[in-house]
């Protein structure tokens, strides 16, 4: 009898959990769950991987995309090559404003020349090009001559920047004193 028991309690067991992944599954593939249209991609920060060289960032990538927020949220996940120092924006999109096509990726300075908007009279769209310096800051897309810039930092970052590091040890000791 305690054979019978044992197999009907393994059984309610394998029973029980298959109803637990059940309802996982249907939570995780629910579209009430979790909406992928409340990704804020302000705050997207890249994983504290190992940068391939000093300086590295990633931009936003992808290629004639039919709007930015798809643009966004399949952009590859890869650091930009060591001949790069920007991500480039190319935005085209009808006199109504609609986007027909979206390109992202990262570039070369000579490629970041020739930022801003450029209407066609004979396909009636408008090219709107922008460049700019930072890890992913190509999250808008340029539509007028106020956004379609070359945006680049002020502050350059250099070796000695770090001038009050050796004030870290000093520091860590006026708290560390107290507790001994």
């Amino acid at each position: 009898m305690s054979l019978a028991c044992s197999i009907h309690e393994v059984r309610m067991l394998l029973l029980c959990h298959a109803v637990a992944v059940a309802v996982v599954h249907i939570f995780i593939f629910s579209e009430n769950w979790a909406s992928a249209k409340n990704i804020n991609f302000y705050n997207v920060r890249p994983p504290l991987d190992p940068t391939p060289f000093p300086n590295s960032f990633k931009c936003f990538t992808c290629e004639n995309a039919g709007d930015n927020y798809n643009c966004n949220r399949w952009a590859e996940d890869k650091w930009c090559p060591q001949n790069t120092q920007y991500c480039l924006t190319v935005h085209h999109f009808t006199s109504h404003g609609r986007s027909t096509s979206i390109t992202k990726k990262c570039a070369s300075k000579s490629e970041c020349h020739f930022v801003g908007c450029h209407h066609s009279q004979d396909s009636e769209h408008t090219e709107c090009r922008s460049c700019c310096e930072g890890m992913i800051c190509n999250v808008e897309l340029p539509t007028n001559h106020t956004n379609a810039v070359f945006a680049v930092m002020h502050a350059q970052r250099t070796s000695g920047s770090s001038a009050t590091t050796p004030y870290l040890p000093a520091l860590a000791w006026v708290f560390m004193l107290p507790l001994l």
